[in-house]
C-alpha cells in the first residue's frame, strides 16, 4: 500500500482523489427513488425488448466512413500511441526517480487509466486504435515470420483481461511502491511480454479479448454514441444497442466484476478503519490490501450470481449469469467517473507541467515553470454532484439493461417478477456505492 510523505496511507498510484462531504439523506433517498421509480416505471410500460444491439444505428455519411477507415487514419492512431508509449517509457527510464518530478506514473495512473474512460465514452473503442504492442506485434510478426490469425480458445474467453485487470489495480492500489520508475517498469515490461506471446501464436485477435486495457476500453465504449453495426458501418446510436452487443462469453462476468470490484475497494481503502488496520496489521499492508481486494471482488461477484441465480428460478430460465453482466457495465462507469473525476481534473494539470521536464534537466517544452496545480480548479458542489449524478445514473442505466434483456429472456407472466433479485441487486450495489463515497 503506497504511503505519502506524512505517514499516510493513499489509495491511488498517485495523487489522491478530492471527495467531499454529501449530505447523507439526500443522497440515499434520491438514489432508491430513482430506482424505485424506474423499476416500476418499467415494469408497467416496457413489456417486450426494445434494444437491437450490433443491428441498431443510423450511418454516418461516407465521406466520414472512409475518413475513419483510411489507412493514414490508422496509422496516425498507432504511431501516437507509440509516441506516448514511448514517451512514458523514456522518463521511466531516465526521468528523475522522483514521482514529484517524473511523469511517467502520472500519466500512467492519470491520463492513460482515468483518461481511458471519457476517450472511450465519447469516441468507443479508443485503446484498439492506439495499443502500442499492435504495432510492435506486426512487427515482430514480420521478423519471426509467425503471421498466425486465429481465435484465442474459447474456454479463454475474457478470463486474461479479468486477471490482468486485477493486477493493475493491484499495482495502483496495493503494491508498495506503485509510482516508483521501477515498478511501473516491471508491471508493463511482464505484460507486454505475456501479450505479445499470446499474440504471437494467435494473431492480433488475441488483443480484442485478452488485453486487459482493450477490454476495458470496449466494454466502457459499449456507452459511446458511435459504433459499428454488424455490416461494419460506422453509426450513431442508442447507448443501450451498444450496450446490448455485449457478447456473453467466458470470463465475461468476472471483468466486469473486477471493473466494480476495484473501485469499490479504492473507495473503501480511504475509509479512517481500514487505514488504521492496513497500517497495525500483523501480516502487513501489502498482504493485507491484496486479501481486501481479493475478498471486495469475491464479494461483489458473489452477490451478483446469488442474485441471479434467484432471477433465473423465478423467471424460469436458470442461472444465466453472463446474460445480464452488460448490465453491469454502466454501474461500473458510474463508480468509475464518481472515484476519479476530481482525480482526472486535479492531476491531470500535473501531467502537463512534468511532461514539459520530463527528464527533469531544466527543460521547458511548454512554458509552465512557475506554474502549479489548481486544486480549486473544479467547485466542491460540482464535484459533488458529479459523483452523486454518476453512481445514480449508473444504476438507473443497468436497471433499463437488466429490465430488457429480463423480458427477452423470461417468459412475459415471469419477466417483471424475474427481475426483482437484479433490482435488489441494483439496490444493493447502489447503497454500497453510495456508502463508500460518503465514508472516504
Amino acid at each position: 500500500m503506497p504511503y505519502g510523505p506524512g505517514g499516510e496511507v493513499l489509495a491511488h498510484g498517485v495523487g489522491a482523489r478530492h471527495d467531499l462531504p454529501i449530505p447523507a439523506f439526500y443522497a440515499f433517498a434520491g438514489a432508491f427513488a430513482a430506482l424505485f421509480v424506474s423499476f416500476l416505471g418499467l415494469a408497467v410500460l416496457w413489456a417486450e425488448s426494445r434494444f437491437r444491439g450490433r443491428e441498431a444505428g443510423r450511418a454516418l455519411p461516407y465521406g466520414v466512413q472512409r475518413a475513419a477507415d483510411a489507412r493514414g487514419t490508422r496509422l496516425t492512431l498507432r504511431a501516437l500511441g507509440l509516441l506516448a508509449g514511448g514517451f512514458t517509457l523514456a522518463a521511466a527510464l531516465f526521468g528523475p526517480d522522483d514521482p514529484d518530478r517524473n511523469p511517467a506514473a502520472t500519466f500512467v495512473y492519470v491520463l492513460f487509466w482515468v483518461g481511458l474512460v471519457p476517450a472511450s465514452l465519447l469516441f468507443g473503442p479508443v485503446w484498439r486504435q492506439v495499443n502500442p504492442l499492435r504495432p510492435i506485434h506486426l512487427a515482430l510478426a514480420r521478423v519471426t515470420g509467425r503471421r498466425a490469425d486465429r481465435e484465442p480458445p474459447r474456454w479463454l474467453g475474457y478470463w486474461p483481461a479479468a486477471l490482468g485487470l486485477l493486477a493493475f489495480t493491484w499495482l495502483e492500489l496495493v503494491a508498495p511502491e506503485p509510482a516508483a520508475s521501477a515498478s511501473i517498469l516491471i508491471w508493463f515490461g511482464g505484460y507486454a511480454v505475456l501479450h505479445l506471446a499470446g499474440a504471437l501464436a494467435y494473431g492480433p485477435r488475441w488483443f480484442d479479448r485478452c488485453d486487459a486495457f482493450e477490454v476495458y476500453s470496449a466494454l466502457i465504449g459499449r456507452l459511446s454514441p458511435l459504433g459499428r453495426r454488424s455490416d461494419g458501418r460506422l453509426v450513431v446510436r442508442n447507448p443501450f444497442d451498444g450496450l446490448d452487443s455485449v457478447a456473453p462469453a467466458p470470463g465475461l462476468v468476472a471483468t466486469v466484476c473486477v471493473m466494480l470490484a476495484t473501485t469499490a475497494y479504492d473507495g473503501f481503502s480511504d475509509a479512517p478503519a481500514w487505514v488504521n488496520t492496513l497500517q497495525t496489521a500483523a501480516i502487513g499492508p501489502v498482504a493485507t490490501g491484496t486479501l481486501g481486494l481479493l475478498a471486495a471482488v469475491a464479494g461483489v461477484s458473489l452477490l451478483y450470481g446469488l442474485c441471479i441465480g434467484a432471477a433465473g428460478l423465478i423467471g424460469g430460465r436458470g442461472g444465466n449469469l453472463a446474460g445480464f453482466a452488460h448490465s453491469l457495465v454502466p454501474i461500473a462507469v458510474g463508480y468509475l467517473v464518481a472515484h476519479y473525476f476530481s482525480l482526472l481534473v486535479i492531476e491531470g494539470q500535473r501531467a502537463f507541467i512534468l511532461a514539459s521536464d520530463p527528464f527533469g534537466t531544466g527543460l521547458d517544452l511548454f512554458g509552465t515553470a512557475g506554474l502549479t496545480v489548481d486544486e480549486a480548479a473544479v467547485s466542491p458542489g460540482v464535484i459533488a454532484t458529479v459523483q452523486v449524478v454518476a453512481i445514480v445514473a449508473g444504476h438507473v442505466l443497468g436497471v433499463v439493461a437488466a429490465h430488457d434483456r429480463s423480458v427477452r429472456l423470461f417468459p412475459a407472466a415471469k419477466a417483471v417478477a424475474g427481475q426483482i433479485p437484479l433490482f435488489v441487486l441494483m439496490v444493493c450495489y447502489t447503497l454500497g456505492g453510495l456508502t463508500l463515497l460518503l465514508a472516504a
